[in-house]
């Protein structure tokens, strides 16, 4: 039984996309729109980023936001859209602690937030309007709030 309701967690995030995985590089050709925007951080020089933003949209129009840093890697993701993205694609390796995350409450009973030191989650939504974020707090530029993060 505990089986069953573990496949159910991971099949409520399953649906669609491919993107970047949490905790690697970004995606490569993630979506067919993106455009990126550096964020520049207060004690670096203006040349210096402290992170990049990588959005893109994908066919549904689940808007994808990649936050990664200047070593390559994305430290947090953000969605929103009329459906959930590929969560597998999206949390990549971090994919069980959503599903860990999930397993222990009712499907369907309100919003999906799971903080612990490793890896923070906020997923919710309703049919037609679906938003959360990832994020890996270790990897959080020191002048960055992980709150902020859109």
């Amino acid at each position: 039984m505990k089986f069953v309701k573990i496949m159910l967690a991971a099949s409520a995030f399953l649906p669609l996309a491919s993107y970047a995985a949490l905790g690697g590089a970004p995606g490569a050709g993630s979506a067919p729109r993106s455009l990126l925007q550096s964020a520049a951080s207060a004690s670096s020089s203006p040349s210096a980023a402290a992170y990049t933003v990588r959005e893109s949209r994908d066919a549904d129009g689940v808007r994808i936001r990649e936050y990664v840093l200047p070593s390559n890697v994305v430290f947090a993701v953000t969605w929103q859209g009329p459906v959930r993205p590929d969560m597998v694609a999206l949390l990549g390796s971090y994919f069980p602690n959503a599903v860990s995350a999930g397993a222990g409450r009712a499907r369907g009973t309100g919003p999906l937030i799971e903080r612990n030191g490793d890896f923070q989650i906020e997923s919710a939504g309703r049919a037609g309007n679906f938003f959360g974020k990832a994020v890996l707090p270790r990897l959080v530029p020191a002048n960055v709030r992980a709150d902020d993060l859109q």
